[in-house]
């Protein structure tokens, strides 16, 4: 929602029909005229905070009033009250120091009525009373769902890295223990080669020179094709020289990188004895193999879990200076399942400097805009990430290459439960969050879409102005 070039700020969990609940008619307004003074406020006054006791309503006539709460020395921005809204009303009823803050956000005016004129008030035009009763009551009921939505939160947080925890360790002890066992299979494999009769001497010492020498060789990732004519070609090699079961054997040895050459020279070592030299070779490799696997697989699991624990920034402060090519980098990881058969490019500006903020809700924002584009190409396609510095600003770009977003629905895509998804795949919150978050760290959002293209570009500010009120 946008007032005077200026995104209106919901609390969270608060919907659009709880916003209109609370805000007060024209009629109304000119009503509450007569019973406060009007106040004039410029960019960054404030009406209150939280050293001094709040004891008058205030109504914003024009212009904007921020709500903000200040944690230690951390400043969280919670919600923005347009024209026909109202604050410091717990406060009033209640006697007791506000917990927030409140400034202008631009040029406003204000209505403020004492705590002594609003009982009369209540009393002389009830209808005005009950506006404020009840838009006072749903404010609570709208926090009320806020703090069981973050305690939920906390206690999936804690679960998560409790989880995390667990998984590192486990995960931590099967790659040390994949790394030895390969070791040992070599070293147990040479070991019986020494005693096996059925070579010559110089034949066990071909066949432990070749395996040490294929072990020993870069890894090479070919595409199926290569790989399946590969495989092909060892086994019409074998066959050609009566190696039985030469399909079986071929897979193996193709796997580990086994050339027709290297056959050749087991070929002249193995003094006659081909068959046995290459089928203890592939499954030598075989088993080498498969711990290399194992080993690459515990590898993924430890690097999921330090890409969750860094995405979610656990044992590290909400609040700090935070890397966004890493977070990023973090995100598309965790999402590598929604990304399979998606070409994603990242272009990432060498020396990009750190924004402040909290990196957990950035991360939500990229978690968001790249799900988003994972579905919007289905599967295929390319997206593309930009992170780079402009001016006094980082930019992080997200742009697919899907259909793009219709004009007749492009206006409301930042709007809370407007989705174009089916029923139970989506809330239509996403976007929604990102908005919040993003003017929550001082930042904008911008959409540019069009056939065959749709970019989100996230504008947050290196230096972010916060005030101590007084």
């Amino acid at each position: 929602m946008v007032a005077g070039g200026r995104a209106i700020v919901r609390a969270p969990n608060e919907t659009r029909a709880d916003q209109e609940e609370q805000r007060l008619t024209h009629a109304q307004l000119g009503v509450l005229s007569g019973y406060g003074r009007e106040l004039q406020l410029e960019e960054g006054d404030y009406l209150f905070d939280e050293k001094g006791v709040v004891d008058s309503f205030y109504v914003v006539v024009e212009g904007e009033v921020g709500i903000s709460r200040l944690d230690g020395a951390e400043e969280t921005r919670l919600v923005t009250h347009g024209p026909g809204e109202f604050t410091g009303g717990l406060a009033v009823l209640t006697g007791k120091r506000s917990i927030h803050r409140a400034r202008a956000n631009a040029p406003t005016r204000v209505i403020e009525i004492d705590a002594g004129t609003f009982r009369r008030l209540a009393v002389e035009r009830p209808e005005l009373g009950d506006a404020f009763i009840s838009g006072l009551a749903q404010r609570m009921r709208v926090t009320q769902r806020a703090f069981r939505q973050q305690e939920k939160l906390a206690a999936l947080g804690k679960l998560s890295a409790g989880l995390a925890h667990e998984l590192n360790n486990p995960a931590a002890a099967a790659s040390r223990a994949s790394e030895e066992l390969g070791d040992a299979i070599l070293a147990a494999q040479l070991s019986a080669l020494e005693h096996d009769a059925r070579f010559s001497a110089e034949g066990r010492e071909g066949l432990a020179g070749l395996l040490r020498e294929i072990t020993s060789r870069p890894a090479t990732t070919r595409d199926p094709l290569s790989s399946s004519d590969a495989e092909d070609a060892l086994a019409s090699w074998l066959e050609d020289r009566g190696v039985e079961d030469s399909w079986d054997l071929a897979p193996p040895l193709s796997a580990a990188g086994v050339e027709e050459r290297d056959l050749e020279g087991l070929s002249a070592s193995s003094g006659g004895e081909l068959t046995g030299a290459v089928r203890w070779l592939a499954g030598t490799l075989e088993l080498s193999g498969l711990t290399r696997e194992l080993s690459v697989s515990v590898g993924r699991v430890s690097r999921l879990v330090g890409a969750m624990k860094e995405y979610t920034y656990m044992d590290r402060a909400t609040h700090s200076e935070v890397d966004v090519a890493r977070g990023l980098e973090n995100t598309i990881t965790v999402l590598g399942h929604k990304l399979r058969g998606v070409s994603v490019a990242r272009e990432y500006e060498e020396g990009l400097p750190k924004v402040p903020g909290r990196g957990g809700e950035l991360n939500q924002v990229w978690t968001n805009l790249l799900d988003n584009a994972a579905d919007a190409v289905a599967g295929g396609g390319g997206i593309r990430v930009r992170a780079f510095r402009d001016g006094g600003a980082v930019v992080v770009e997200v742009e697919d290459d899907g259909p793009g977003i219709p004009p007749e629905i492009e206006g409301r895509v930042f709007e809370p439960f407007f989705t174009t998804k089916e029923v139970g795949s989506g809330a239509g919150l996403g976007l929604d969050v990102v908005r919040r978050i993003v003017v929550g760290h001082g930042g904008e959002i911008h959409l540019e879409t069009g056939p065959g293209r749709t970019r989100f570009a996230v504008r947050l500010p290196l230096e972010i102005q916060t005030q101590n009120g007084g």
